[in-house]
């Protein structure tokens, strides 16, 4: 029990800053509620920089109240005085998974649900872009790590994304850790590697990035040996078109990913609005449902195919 109240019931998942763990809140007359919790690493619990990395991730998704973006309930130490977040709890799968159940039955994604998705992703990050500080001055939040595995889905078929655990608002401190890479590499936009500063642009490219690969059904990168290399394949750019990795794809929606992913950030959308309106245009002259019951029963049945490939001996 954390504080009294926070019941921590088993692991969820590890980065390389925090542990978050499934958890459950304890009130008066026997008011229970599933929560996420999210603490620091205890090698990590008495690094001062690392604290304030996290008291700042607080601060900043504390502000951003949106219906795609996992927000924070609470916040504090616990008796060892180490920090925890206390977060909405999001029953359903990561992007990484939903998109792996479809690779391992050897199907295709669904592109009309990756779009809506993906509006949903790019809607958040658009409530983040757009934020001002209490004076009321432009101060948006870069999210910085914009990847499958930070795009929850729920079994109600509403995506959230997740893990502002590196993002940066233009009004506070800007902290940069010796030795640690702001962001997986293969999702970094190219100008972050030649020393650029994180802006909303640079999300937008992940965004680009996690939409090819969810729509072609593999890294965008494929396999590499390192984090060097990867880098290198960043900066080369030598990505396959995204229309050659399927044959039903919209043009528009072909294009629509092309300019996310635009190498020189002048080409890319200027704000998020921008493909979200595009990609809606498209959704709305196609007849496939991605209302979000349709989501949630292609959630439940990625559950179900994850369920029987891990049951096999």
């Amino acid at each position: 029990m954390l504080v009294g109240k926070y019941e921590l019931l088993k692991p969820a998942g590890q980065g390389g800053m925090a542990s978050v763990w499934r958890g459950r809140t304890h009130g008066d007359a026997g008011f229970t509620r599933q929560v996420a919790i999210k603490r620091v690493l205890p090698s990590l619990a008495r690094d001062p920089n690392f604290a304030a990395m996290f008291v700042e991730e607080a601060r900043l998704v504390a502000e951003l109240a949106h219906p795609h973006i996992v927000q924070i309930h609470d916040f504090g130490r616990d008796h060892e005085g180490g920090y925890f977040i206390v977060m909405e709890w999001v029953e359903g799968m990561a992007l990484t998974d939903y998109v792996s159940s479809f690779v391992l039955a050897r199907k295709r994604t669904p592109w009309p649900l990756v779009a809506a998705i993906g509006i949903e992703i790019l809607r958040a990050l658009g409530a983040a872009h757009s934020r001002r500080d209490p004076q009321g001055q432009p101060s948006p939040i870069i999210h910085r790590d914009v990847t499958p595995s930070n795009v929850m889905i729920g079994f109600n078929g509403v995506a959230k994304l997740a893990d502002f655990g590196l993002a940066k608002a233009t009004d506070g401190p800007i902290r940069t850790m010796p030795g640690i890479v702001k962001g997986k590499v293969g999702y970094m936009a190219p100008e972050l590697l030649r020393g650029a500063k994180a802006s909303p642009k640079t999300d937008l490219y992940s965004t680009g990035v996690m939409l090819w690969e969810a729509l072609a059904g593999r890294r965008l990168f494929g396999p590499t040996s390192s984090d060097l290399e990867l880098a290198r394949c960043v900066l080369e750019q030598k990505i396959d078109p995204l229309e050659t990795q399927r044959d039903d794809l919209p043009p528009d929606l072909v294009g629509v990913v092309r300019h996310l992913m635009a190498s020189d950030p002048d080409h890319r959308f200027e704000r998020a609005s921008a493909p979200v309106r595009a990609m809606a245009t498209i959704l709305r002259h196609q007849a496939e449902s991605t209302m979000a019951e349709t989501l949630a029963a292609s959630v439940a049945e990625a559950r179900e195919r994850l369920s029987r490939v891990s049951q096999r001996p």
